[in-house]
């Protein structure tokens, strides 16, 4: 989406406040012993709470107000009777639509005795998101997100997922331009402009550069033994540089 008028600034704004406190609180409450459908419950229900339908559900006609993945399963978890553990890593990701509005977020967060690694990678998440936003910039090339979060990720020993990317989304969850890696891929020639509405979302992993479908048809992923997170905003690209729209999710 090209966001052109006030009112669809303020549209933007408005669902991506309600994902962000969404997300924010599911996080808040996760905790071992909890199955990933109560998780999804809570979401759900702050969602009608704030007006807010749940996004994939509405395009898609996903099983869960949110998606709830846990350890190897990285992305577009199904919310269900799995119970989270006390060491498990758990990505919940919360994408709504209001007024004809979307707004997309997502986090990852280690139990408590997922240990050390987990927290790093966690950290570490966050800061390959950080590295991509750094890119942006009034009339930046796409490519820099991916560069930015390459270099990141190659500094430290990390893979990124090159089959899950960024993508535009305001007006449906997920639409023009398309997709935008967040790994260098020196093809991507185009660059921010005025309103864009878009996502950053790497998928920071130990070991993992694809994923693959579950049998229920939705989960995605990886091999075993390895560890992936996700951390994403929504924003939109201003004549100044960009605002975050999901700005305090996680």
């Amino acid at each position: 989406m090209t966001s052109t008028q006030d009112h669809e600034l303020e549209g933007l704004r408005d669902i991506g406040a309600i994902v962000a406190a969404v997300l924010r609180e599911m996080i808040a409450r996760t905790e071992p012993g909890m199955t990933t459908r109560e998780l999804d419950a809570l979401g759900r229900a702050l969602l009608e709470r704030e007006g807010a339908r749940s996004a994939p559900h509405l395009a898609y006609d996903f099983p869960g107000a949110t998606c709830i993945s846990v350890n190897e399963c990285v992305a577009h978890g199904v919310p269900d009777e799995t119970v989270i553990g006390p060491a498990d890593l758990v990505n919940i990701d919360v994408s709504a639509e209001k007024n004809g509005f979307y707004a997309d977020t997502g986090a990852s967060v280690a139990m408590p005795k997922a240990g050390p690694r987990a927290r790093k990678l966690c950290a570490d998440g966050r800061g390959a998101l950080q590295a991509g936003m750094r890119s942006l910039s009034a009339g930046a090339p796409l490519r820099g997100i991916g560069e930015r979060i390459q270099r990141f990720a190659d500094k430290r020993g990390y893979t990124l997922v090159r089959d899950l990317a960024s993508h535009g989304v305001g007006a449906a969850l997920h639409e023009e331009p398309g997709e935008i890696p967040t790994w260098f891929d020196p093809r991507e020639r185009r660059r921010l402009h005025d309103g864009l509405v878009f996502t950053i979302e790497p998928f920071l992993s130990t070991g993992a550069r694809s994923v693959g479908i579950a049998s229920d048809g939705w989960s995605l992923m990886t091999m075993p033994g390895t560890m992936t997170v996700q951390y994403e905003h929504t924003m939109v690209a201003t004549r100044d540089g960009v605002e975050i729209l999901t700005a305090g999710a996680h």
